[in-house]
């Protein structure tokens, strides 16, 4: 609590960012994929099994590169969830795609896997997505359709670190290594954090040195380093994705705390459940059971827009910082005239309804019963 107010968001610090911040300077590489970045990559790709993980200096990135991985052109069309950052779709229409939005579930934010395949053409060439705050969506039906007509499959993975698919066989299969790609943000708001950050992740192995060469800038800089070539040049397609080794220092020093973040957080989302569910005012959230939750946000579902809006209002007036979320890309400013499709009802409804609520390591136990208390008593 900070001057009397619960904020939103308080990013996570675990006590060795600027000693490994030094580290970096001291050792003089400074530019990127160093020491660090190849601890970062490495670290999840022992923990996880991903295929090849490539730091990004954001989710964005890392989706950008992802649909230059998918070799979209001008008039490919690609399905994507409308409710979701628009980073999701950015990343997809800046190659010419034409984007076809998904519905979400009845019961979760994400998308409807179940009206994918409908929505399925001859041009169709990926499927993007989307683990909403860090819960799976159903990727055995996803894989289903994608493997059917021979498509692409992204996992906009954002949310969802140290989060799990509930596979048939009841193993908990990591989100981010299911389809062809992912990609993974470190943003302050995430519960591992750099400030800004991301890293793609490839999981077929056919793309890995392709990858290599978009993250650094279309060149085959990284195989020269290795001694592989003589000289590197200009071979594809690229940007400047890859962080600073600062960025990856900061990282490091988080990523060694992830169990304990983990534990934290997961310990307040529980105690937000007990004191939140069974209201008649408002939703909780429901944790499918093909999912693992890994405490990424808390958010309330109430009836409408008006009482989302006053709902907000009246705890902002007792210090507590709530905030709405996402707005149904498909009638964004930039798309409304674009889409085609058919009313996409439930994504306009977790537009006007859903509050997330203040959640980050910082938070106590206390602090939640107070927020519960309040919202319980202003409903």
């Amino acid at each position: 609590m900070k001057n009397g107010v619960l904020p939103f968001n308080v990013p996570f610090l675990s006590g060795n960012e600027i000693h490994y911040i030094k580290e970096a300077i001291v050792g003089r590489q400074l530019s990127g994929n160093g020491l660090f970045t190849k601890r970062c990559q490495n670290w999840f790709e022992e923990r996880y099994g991903f295929g090849k993980c490539l730091l990004t200096t954001s989710c964005t990135d890392a989706l950008e590169m992802c649909a230059i991985l998918c070799g979209i052109r001008e008039g490919d069309e690609v399905i994507i969830p409308s409710y979701t950052f628009v980073s999701t779709a950015n990343a997809f229409e800046l190659r010419g795609a034409k984007i076809v939005f998904a519905d979400s579930r009845d019961d979760h934010p994400g998308i409807n896997e179940y009206s994918v395949r409908d929505l399925v053409t001859p041009r169709t060439k990926a499927i993007v997505v989307v683990h909403y705050a860090g819960i799976a969506c159903q990727m055995d039906e996803i894989m289903n359709v994608a493997n059917e007509f021979n498509l692409f499959v992204v996992e906009d993975a954002a949310q969802a670190i140290d989060s799990y698919f509930v596979d048939s066989d009841g193993k908990n299969v990591p989100l981010g290594s299911i389809g062809h790609f992912a990609a993974f943000s470190f943003h302050e708001t995430k519960n591992i954090n750099s400030g800004e950050g991301g890293m793609l992740v490839v999981n077929d192995q056919q793309f890995f040195t392709r990858a290599e060469i978009i993250w650094e800038k279309g060149t085959n800089r990284s195989a020269f380093f290795r001694g592989e070539i003589d000289k590197y040049g200009w071979v594809d397609l690229g940007s400047s994705y890859l962080p600073s080794e600062v960025i990856a220092a900061f990282l490091w020093a988080q990523l060694e705390k992830i169990d304990e973040v983990q534990k934290k957080r997961i310990a307040l989302w529980e105690e937000y459940f007990e004191q939140l569910s069974g209201n008649s005012c408002f939703r909780v959230p429901e944790i499918p059971p093909f999912a693992t939750n890994n405490a990424h946000m808390f958010y309330v579902i109430l009836p409408n827009l008006e009482s989302r809006t006053k709902l907000i209002e009246k705890l902002r007036s007792e210090k507590i910082m709530s905030v709405f979320h996402y707005s149904s890309l498909h009638k964004s400013m930039f798309f409304a005239k674009k889409h085609q499709g058919d009313n996409l009802f439930n994504s306009d409804f977790y537009s006007d309804s859903l509050l997330r609520l203040p959640l980050y390591y910082d938070l106590s136990l206390d602090d939640v019963r107070v927020i519960c208390d309040k919202i319980i008593t202003l409903c």
